[in-house]
């Protein structure tokens, strides 16, 4: 029993000793400050954000922290509120710069030059069924189950090198449609963040997205295209993010309703496929086509690929890229590393109380809580990545040590290929054993004081 309580102790003063490093290490007081999270007086917002990020480790809510005494802070609950309903705080801000900090002075310069980044879109449920006294809470519809939730679409903005996934910044999506929205915005000044934070949740995805790429852009995080799947991919789409500088490897929907000029015709993917012989024998793609994406006159050239479903000769999948130079095979091999998302959304719900920890009604509280929950899961990453690459341990390894393997090409149609299996006619979601798989790779990876805490939250 004391062997056993002796060890408890040793595990939570190193896991105190990484956070503390983490901390350090990439300056979170600098990036909390240039965030507007400051105070002239009192404590210091660091160690309040230091106290929500530990939350996880200590197996305990706030709640049952200050009735137990155990790990309970040096301020009131009061203070922790406080601090999360600042409305000035720019947490979009604070985790691109993080990110980018960690993705610059340690991910790169263990990748090569050769490495193909990428940027990821997704929008997964953050939900809030038990209160109807949310701020901004709205009706949305769950993609991944089929029915309507009250909550947001939590729209996220990942990094990935094909090794290992940072979540970059994220918008908690209300509404566009009034008639949804179960509760309205709490009335601010126009020019203060928060305002802007809300305005920002009442916009559509395609819209919000951009401001996400525009913040990622300007803290120049290295990445070459924007990967995400058939709920974004439209002609509009398809210009914008190419106007903001980066080219685009999406998936896109069969619909006779979305036209694509081809050899001087608009016409719809079902109609371009059909008119073309398909490849046959073993070629892992039926079909490779150049057409043009038209919007208000403008034309961009991109690469479609038809891929095959080896067990259903009559599904495909389409996969468009507005880098037209890209070989079919590493267009399907890049758009594998956007299942990288899908299993940072599982960690957060699973294992970083995502939906659980935080009941506030304020949408500052939830904004200032999922930037909590990101910093956890950056952490954790960047662990992953050091613990499994030996080069991170000093220079000397960079001599003997071969660089860590990008997402192979199987790899990525393996994960088409699962896809094909659960995919409906307009949904193209990963299996829930899929996830499953993916989710516990992960967390195999993460040391093992880190994965026992967490397995025990």
């Amino acid at each position: 029993m004391n062997k056993s309580i002796t060890q408890v102790n040793q595990n939570d003063k190193q896991i105190s000793k990484s956070i503390k490093r983490f901390f350090t290490r990439f300056h979170i007081s600098s990036a909390l400050k240039a965030s507007n999270a400051y105070k002239k007086k009192g404590i210091p917002v660091v160690e309040v954000f230091q106290y929500l990020f530990l939350l996880i480790f200590s197996n305990r809510s706030m709640y049952m922290s200050l009735i137990t005494g155990k790990n309970s802070p040096g301020f009131a609950k009061d203070t922790v509120y406080r601090f999360m309903k600042m409305f000035q705080i720019n947490w979009l801000h604070f985790t691109t710069l993080l990110a980018s900090r960690i993705i610059k002075d340690a991910i790169v310069p263990l990748d090569s030059e050769n490495r193909t980044n990428v940027l990821i879109i997704d929008d997964s449920m953050f939900e809030r069924n038990r209160s109807k006294k949310v701020e901004l809470l709205a009706k949305a519809y769950d993609h991944a189950n089929h029915r309507y939730r009250f909550g947001f679409r939590m729209l996220t903005l990942g990094w990935s090198d094909g090794s290992t996934f940072l979540p970059i910044n994220n918008v908690l999506l209300s509404s566009e449609n009034k008639k949804n929205r179960v509760n309205e915005a709490s009335d601010l000044d126009k020019r203060t963040v928060g305002y802007k934070r809300r305005m920002l949740s009442m916009q559509k995805g395609t819209q919000a997205m951009l401001e996400l790429l525009k913040a990622a852009k300007k803290a120049d995080i290295p990445a070459k295209y924007v990967l995400f799947d058939s709920w974004f991919s439209s002609p509009s789409t398809l210009h914008a993010v190419k106007s903001i500088g980066y080219d685009v490897i999406g998936m896109v929907k069969k619909t006779p309703k979305m036209f694509f000029r081809y050899n001087g015709e608009d016409l719809s993917l079902l109609t371009i496929y059909n008119q073309n012989k398909k490849k046959c024998g073993r070629s892992k793609y039926l079909l490779s086509v150049i057409v043009d994406v038209v919007k208000n006159g403008e034309i961009i050239p991109a690469k479609v690929v038809y891929v095959r479903n080896r067990n259903k000769k009559k599904e495909y999948l389409c996969l468009i890229s507005t880098n037209t130079t890209l070989d079919e095979n590493e267009i399907i091999r890049i758009y594998g590393k956007r299942w990288d998302i899908e299993v940072f959304f599982k960690v957060c719900k699973s294992y970083l109380n995502l939906s659980k920890e935080c009941n506030s009604l304020s949408y500052d509280a939830m904004t200032a809580h999922t930037a909590v929950v990101f910093t956890r899961y950056m952490m954790l990453s960047l662990e992953s990545r050091e613990s499994n690459d030996s080069r991170s341990l000093g220079e000397l390894f960079l001599y003997f040590s071969d660089e860590m393997s990008d997402i192979t090409w199987i790899q990525a149609f393996q994960m088409l290929l699962q896809m094909f299996r659960t995919m409906l006619s307009d949904n193209t979601e990963l299996s829930e054993d899929k996830i499953g798989e993916l989710v516990d790779t992960f967390m195999n990876t993460v040391p093992a004081l880190l994965r026992t805490q967490l397995q025990a939250a």
